[in-house]
C-alpha cells in the first residue's frame, strides 16, 4: 500500500481583487503548506473504493462523491486507464475550515494514483485536470509556497521564505465559502507588493501585517467563534502575527520557530478546539506520519 501526504494550505494573506462576469472572485494570496495534513493510502484493487478514517473522517461520511474519488476517476479517464484502487483517507484536518483539506486530498489522490498506476501526465495537462476538481487543487498539487492569482489557479513563485513556526487553531464549526464571499462588502483590494524574500520570521510577519484577509470580517460575522480564536492567538507569548486563513474558520499565528509554535499550541488546547503547532513551511517534505 502506497502512502502520500495531503498537507494543509494556509493563506498568509488573501486579497479579493475583483470579480469575473461569471460571478467568481479574483484573488491575490501567498500560500504555504505547514507540516500537518491528511494522509492518503492506496493499493491495487478491481474497482475504486474509499474508506474514511481519522478524527474527522465521519464528517465526510455523508458525501457520496468525495473529491478523492472524483480525482481518481478524472485521472483514470485522462490517462486512458481502467485501473482500480482501494484507498484509505486518514482525515486529520477539520472539514470546511479554510485550509484546503478537500483540495489537498484531491491533489494527493492525483499524485498517489499516478504512482500506483504508472501514469505520468505532462505538467500542464495535470494542472488543467486539477482545476476541473477545484480552484485550490492546482496549488495543492505542488504543495509548496506559491503566489496565487486568478480564482486561485494562476500560480507564480513565492518570495524566498525564512524558517518560521505556525499555530493553527480551528474553533469548531464549518464555514461555507460561498456564504462568506456573498457577505463580503466594500471595495476590492489591490494585489500586494511583495519583496524578493525575507531575512527572518519577524520581517515576514511585519510585512504581512500591512496586508490582510478580506474574508476575515465577513467570516467572523457569520461564525463568531472565529473572534475568540483570533483573540487567543493574539495573546499567545511570542506571537508575531495572527490572522484567519482562507474563508475560515481556521486561524493561524506565526512564531519565530517551530518549537515556539508547538509550545504555544500546547498552551492553547481546550475542549472543542482543534490546535496544531510546528513548522510553518514544510510542504511535502518528510515521511508520512503514523496513523
Amino acid at each position: 500500500m502506497l502512502s502520500g501526504r495531503a498537507p494543509a494550505k494556509v493563506n498568509l494573506y488573501l486579497h479579493v481583487t475583483g470579480r469575473r462576469a461569471d460571478g467568481y472572485h479574483l484573488l491575490d494570496s501567498l500560500a504555504v503548506f505547514p507540516a500537518v495534513g491528511d494522509v492518503l493510502r492506496a493499493e491495487p484493487a478491481a474497482g475504486l473504493s474509499l474508506v474514511l478514517a481519522g478524527p474527522f473522517g465521519a464528517a465526510l461520511a455523508a458525501d457520496a462523491d468525495n473529491l478523492v474519488l472524483r480525482a481518481a476517476r478524472a485521472l483514470a479517464e485522462a490517462a486512458g486507464v481502467a485501473a482500480g484502487a482501494h484507498m484509505v483517507l486518514d482525515k486529520r484536518l477539520p472539514v470546511a475550515s479554510g485550509i484546503g483539506g478537500g483540495s489537498a486530498d484531491a491533489a494527493a489522490a492525483l499524485r498517489l494514483l499516478g504512482r500506483l498506476w504508472g501514469v505520468d501526465l505532462p505538467a500542464d495537462a495535470l494542472h488543467r485536470l486539477a482545476l476541473t476538481l477545484g480552484a485550490d487543487v492546482p496549488v495543492c498539487l505542488a504543495a509548496g509556497p506559491a503566489r496565487m492569482g486568478g480564482v486561485g489557479e494562476v500560480l507564480a513563485a513565492a518570495p524566498r521564505l525564512p524558517p518560521f513556526g505556525m499555530v493553527l487553531l480551528n474553533p469548531g464549526g464549518a464555514v461555507a465559502t460561498p456564504a462568506v464571499f456573498r457577505a463580503r462588502t466594500g471595495p476590492f483590494s489591490p494585489p500586494a507588493v511583495l519583496p524578493a524574500g525575507w531575512a527572518d520570521a519577524a520581517a515576514l510577519a511585519a510585512d504581512l501585517a500591512a496586508l490582510g484577509n478580506d474574508l476575515q470580517a465577513p467570516a467572523t460575522a457569520l461564525h463568531p467563534p472565529i473572534a475568540a480564536a483570533l483573540a487567543a492567538l493574539e495573546a499567545a507569548p511570542g506571537r508575531l502575527l495572527a490572522r484567519m486563513s482562507g474563508s475560515g474558520a481556521t486561524c493561524f499565528a506565526l512564531f519565530a520557530d517551530a518549537p515556539a509554535a508547538a509550545a504555544a499550541a500546547a498552551a492553547l488546547a481546550r475542549p472543542g478546539w482543534w490546535v496544531w503547532g510546528g513548522e510553518g513551511n514544510a510542504g511535502l517534505a518528510g515521511s508520512v506520519p503514523p496513523t
